[in-house]
């Protein structure tokens, strides 16, 4: 047969105007059949006649992948296919380099994790309920450690690099169990990008926040622009609506105490109190009568029935001012926390203090752990860098896989581990020849 006999993907998206992923998702549900040459599908004209004749409609056809993206996608040079970077052969294998306990997970893995995650689709397809990531911000730049060690490279840029992080979202997405979220860490400069891809992989329904972080103290330079010290996170439910939240609060601290709950008892500690009296009248009943020779203001009834203000005075929890007037103390101890907004400050430590650059801040992936995955749940960190997603998720219980290609990477997590007795069993991708 000749080879001009043969469509591309590309141009039989191109003859049916939809896109490159619905024609992957008619070959993957075998309602068009294709070849692999060189990599690469094809369709005879014989199959894709075929293919036109059984689905002739009057009606306007439905384009999944535009629906999942608001009719909103990003076209450039050498996209993959979907259906390609999903289900393309790769037979690479696990070589163990160190065993420290029986475990299935609590490992990390070194080598590429475009192959690395594609071969874990084999044994944690659906199976992980967290995955965090803070890849490379497309910078063109080449990151060193304190000692001027290499640590890793952020070459690529621009569409190379969005293609780069797509074809990982995508085998993350795979791996997610249907309680699973993914949170991106990423730079503005480039991150409204990402979350264009993102809706196409995960789909615009699935998007939760766009969490914006204070990674820094205020900048002083001198261009003609607004200092920046803040960057973003993408959130991102495999199913919204089905996925891990803990709904962890935010703790008051010490300066919020002191504006919220300025008195302080001799017995109960720091307090403030409240009417015991609520808008509207009530007529005939209980909160409207009468409670220690005081009827409640004009228009208004008591909060509490008259025994439960008994309770309360009874415990030395109402405050009666020196004109008689009774007000309920509210105890700071007794505060739940604050719910968690989409503003986050948590400060990155300067590279003298740290072993891996852009390490991130503790306290930040505990309050991500916490929230999104819970007790034996699979965390995933396929960026690994100095090993502080998998630390954290350790400390907490968790289950946990991390990858990097890194030398220093894998130098610095092993230092670590070991200093901070993590059992973790070591492995490296080797690829078939």
């Amino acid at each position: 047969m000749l080879q001009s006999s043969f469509l591309t993907v590309e141009q039989v998206a191109v003859n049916l105007q939809v896109t490159r992923q619905t024609v992957s998702k008619y070959i993957r549900s075998n309602e068009l059949n294709a070849v692999k040459i060189n990599k690469s599908y094809r369709i005879t004209i014989s199959d894709f006649e075929s293919f036109l004749n059984k689905n002739s409609t009057t009606k306007e056809p439905q384009v999944a992948y535009l629906r999942r993206t608001k009719n909103c996608f990003l076209e450039y040079v050498d996209k993959s296919d979907e259906f390609e970077i999903l289900y393309g052969v790769e037979n690479g294998q696990f070589k163990s380099i160190e065993n420290n306990h029986k475990k299935d997970n609590n490992k990390f893995i070194f080598g590429d994790n475009l192959f690395v995650l594609k071969k874990l689709l084999e044994t944690h397809k659906a199976k992980i309920d967290l995955v965090y990531i803070d890849p490379p911000f497309g910078t063109g730049q080449n990151f060193n450690s304190v000692d001027n060690d290499n640590a890793y490279s952020d070459k690529l840029i621009d569409s190379e690099f969005l293609e780069f992080l797509r074809k990982r979202l995508f085998l993350l997405r795979e791996l997610l169990s249907e309680q699973g979220s993914i949170y991106l860490h990423i730079d503005k400069k480039i991150g409204h990008y990402v979350k264009i891809i993102m809706d196409e992989v995960f789909g615009h329904k699935n998007f939760i926040n766009d969490i914006t972080r204070i990674k820094c103290n205020p900048k002083n330079f001198a261009r003609n622009a607004y200092g920046n010290y803040t960057d973003m996170i993408l959130y991102y439910a495999k199913n919204r609506g089905k996925q891990i939240w803990n709904d962890v609060k935010e703790q008051m601290s010490k300066r919020k105490r002191d504006e919220l709950f300025p008195k302080k008892h001799q017995k109960f500690g720091y307090y403030t109190t409240n009417p015991i009296h609520a808008p509207g009248k009530t007529i005939n009943g209980d909160t409207g009568m009468e409670w220690k020779g005081i009827s409640p203001p004009k228009g208004r009834h008591w909060r509490y029935s008259r025994k439960v203000l008994d309770e309360l005075d009874s415990k030395g929890l109402i405050e009666w001012s020196s004109t008689g007037n009774p007000r309920k103390i509210v105890l700071a101890k007794n505060h739940k926390g604050f719910k968690i907004q989409d503003l986050w400050e948590f400060k990155d430590k300067g590279m003298s203090y740290v072993d891996y650059p852009t390490q991130k801040n503790y306290d930040l992936l505990e309050r991500i752990i916490k929230n999104s995955s819970n007790e034996n749940s699979i965390v995933l960190d396929c960026f690994a860098g100095s090993g502080s997603t998998l630390k954290i998720a350790n400390s907490l219980g968790r289950e946990w896989i991390g990858i990097d290609k890194s030398p220093h990477s894998f130098s610095v997590i092993k230092n670590t581990f070991q200093e901070e007795k993590i059992k973790c069993n070591y492995y490296e991708y080797n690829s078939k020849v």
